[in-house]
């Protein structure tokens, strides 16, 4: 046979079907991803402290990606990439049958309001004190911002496409999030004793959970941290939490149309800007995300489905996180060095400071 009728490596790569070729990445993914989800669900300690599955999948994802994953990386570099990007915004999509419309009318327009001014603080702190103080790149101080003002680790996930961030940019934030939220844990019950004695808050259970759900970053964080006073505060913390979450999806249009402004600004003047920058990056998936909430509000899947649904979801949302851990090396976070984790300190006493601050001006309003 002559050597010229043989197919080469590449050649045979690209006549492969796309799920041939993503499958030893996504049966990876699917692999930490399931590792991460058994531990979050049988290991009290992780349960006490907060810790979720997609906070789990990313660290397990970072160990694999740094030891020994060269090997196989061109084998399962698509399936990981896939498992990062198009999962990703499956899992954002469902995760909308998590919430209802009806969840804004348990907190009030009180709570929606303490929600949209906390998440516009937060971020526009961010974005002032990330480029400006701390002197980091665009991208990193908006996912910090993103992680910090709205749901943690799945808003860093879902401003990713939105940014097109380097997977070294996305971990920072998520390892931020982490930080933090898991202090937040312990720190917010002791808030709780000191403002028996300030009254700086009402001191109830109610406004405590409104508080902890507008401030404390993910929502496993916020439910440890509204379970440690009572289960009416963290019952008021979780519907806060995901009024706020809901909030995701007008956050990422408008995010959209400001990084597309802000790089054709960058091209005016001369500057440099990334291969596509200056159009809208119309995020898809944040129209899904509102459609399924409202398909959800309706009510009319069974209760069974729903939380079927909600377990694919865990599912896909902790292989895109276990990818991103993945793709990640350590040499990358510390490049980053110690700037991303002050800079997220400072957002965290914004949060705790500020987000007081908020609670109690607009509880005061509408009381």
């Amino acid at each position: 046979m002559s050597t010229s009728t043989l197919a080469s490596p590449a050649q045979i790569q690209k006549t492969r079907s796309p799920l041939l070729a993503n499958l030893a990445g996504i049966i990876l993914s699917a692999l930490i991803a399931a590792v991460a989800i058994t531990a979050a669900a049988n290991i009290d300690w992780l349960q006490a402290h907060g810790f979720s599955a997609l906070t789990l999948a990313i660290m397990i994802g970072m160990l694999v990606g740094n030891l020994g994953y060269r090997r196989i990386a061109p084998a399962c570099g698509p399936g990981v990439n896939f498992s990062k990007q198009n999962l990703l915004r499956l899992g954002i999509i469902l995760y909308g049958f998590r919430l209802t419309f009806q969840d804004i009318g348990h907190v009030g327009l009180s709570g929606v309001l303490i929600d949209a001014l906390v998440l516009c603080s937060t971020f526009g702190m961010a974005l002032l004190l990330g480029t400006r103080l701390f002197k980091l790149d665009r991208n990193t101080a908006m996912l910090i911002g993103a992680g910090s003002s709205i749901c943690g680790a799945a808003a860093v996930m879902a401003t990713e496409p939105v940014l097109r961030a380097q997977p070294a940019q996305v971990t920072v934030a998520v390892a931020t999030v982490v930080v933090f939220g898991s202090l937040a844990i312990f720190l917010y019950p002791l808030l709780y004793q000191l403002n028996l004695h300030w009254h700086f808050l009402a001191a109830s259970p109610l406004a405590y959970g409104i508080y902890t759900g507008s401030t404390v970053h993910e929502v496993a964080q916020v439910v440890a941290a509204a379970r440690a006073i009572s289960p009416d505060a963290a019952n008021t913390a979780v519907i806060t939490k995901m009024v706020r979450v809901m909030m995701l999806a007008p956050f990422l249009m408008l995010l959209s149309a400001y990084v597309a402004k802000k790089s054709a600004g960058t091209k005016k003047t001369g500057g440099t800007a990334k291969q596509g920058a200056g159009r809208l990056a119309i995020p898809w998936f944040a129209f899904g995300f509102v459609a399924v909430v409202a398909l959800n509000s309706l009510a009319v899947l069974p209760h069974t489905l729903v939380a079927h649904i909600n377990d694919v979801d865990n599912v896909l949302l902790a292989m895109a996180m276990a990818a991103l851990g993945i793709s990640t090396h350590f040499s990358s976070i510390r490049t980053a060095g110690i700037k991303p984790l002050l800079f997220a300190a400072c957002l965290f006493g914004w949060l705790i400071v500020a987000g007081a601050v908020i609670n109690n001006a607009v509880l005061r309003l509408f009381a």
